[in-house]
């Protein structure tokens, strides 16, 4: 008895031993696993359009959103913006093997990793949306269907980045119809908006890639107008965007906290056309953060002016 407690005490000590060195290593493969993944998709530059989402939101609500609008809203953004990037990676999988920019993205994570991850958001999606109302659970696979679609429009048009634009900027009136059960004129007028915005940032990002579309054949505005009149269309989109803005103010009768934001969101949107003659990390630092900041700023201003009154 002696000699079998003495060797269940040993296999204690021994599992114990083996919990302590690879259980941490057991964590430490399950975080790079899921910090390659965020990178596949992008997950940081969800701040882009979800903000524009809880905005439409919180003018819909005329203050702060129940708590469960507010968390199926966020929910269905995730979700939703997710899927659109794991089809997008799925679609241009040995395209951005080709590109030098895009190389490393296929090692991120396995390509029946991601088809099944893309099955799982998408139905996500939709059960997120048929939880909210009738109206967001029949809209649910149009909104797919839209997301999807930007990924395959370089196959047959110069204008994916309004696509682009469009898979965005319908965040907004979902937003709203999650709230209201109903599309109004306020919703359409900042998607209106933020399809300008997004294309425009877009166009900009794109002259990146302007030597490896030309030599693909791909269809890009920027090689269809060159460099120097895809800036000035950009410069264009952006300045429609600022009038957009306002016109969401107006037309939802925001007060002058919403209005004195302007000239911040009108002083980013011009720094962003100051940021194309840096280097590659360069331009991706200043993107993220100057569209972070014109969105954040939004959401911000609207959110002070509703629920401040």
């Amino acid at each position: 008895m002696a000699l079998l407690s003495q060797q269940y005490s040993e296999n204690l000590v021994f599992f114990a031993t083996f919990c302590k060195s690879f259980l941490p290593t057991m964590r430490s493969v399950e975080s790079r696993r899921i910090a390659r993944f965020l990178r596949l998709i992008r997950f940081s530059h969800t701040i882009f359009a979800l903000p524009f989402a809880l905005g439409a939101l919180v003018v819909a609500a005329n203050g702060w959103p129940s708590w469960r609008i507010l968390f199926l809203v966020i929910v269905c953004m995730v979700f939703a913006r997710t899927a659109a990037m794991l089809f997008n990676r799925l679609v241009d999988w040995t395209l951005d093997q080709r590109n030098p920019r895009t190389a490393s993205r296929h090692l991120l994570v396995s390509k029946f990793v991601a088809q099944i991850l893309l099955v799982v958001s998408s139905a996500g999606f939709v059960l997120a949306a048929a939880s909210i109302n009738r109206l967001t659970f029949i809209l649910a696979p149009v909104a797919l269907a839209l997301i999807f679609f930007y990924s395959v429009t370089k196959r047959f048009t110069s204008a994916t980045h309004f696509f682009l634009g469009l898979a965005l900027g319908i965040a907004p009136v979902a937003a709203w119809i999650a709230q209201t059960g109903r599309v109004d004129l306020a919703p359409l007028v900042l998607s209106a908006g933020v399809i300008c915005w997004v294309a425009g940032f877009d166009l900009i990002y794109a002259t990146q890639d302007y030597d490896f579309d030309r030599r693909e054949g791909i269809r890009s505005l920027v090689v269809k107008l060159g460099i120097t009149r895809s800036l000035r269309l950009a410069q264009l989109l952006h300045l429609l965007t600022f009038a957009a803005l306002i016109g969401f103010g107006l037309v939802a009768k925001l007060g002058a906290l919403y209005y004195w934001s302007m000239p911040l969101i009108a002083g980013a949107l011009v720094y962003e056309h100051k940021i194309q003659k840096l280097d590659l990390a360069g331009i991706n630092r200043a993107f993220f953060q100057t569209n972070a900041f014109v969105s954040a700023v939004f959401l911000l201003a609207v959110c002070v002016d509703r629920l401040m009154r």
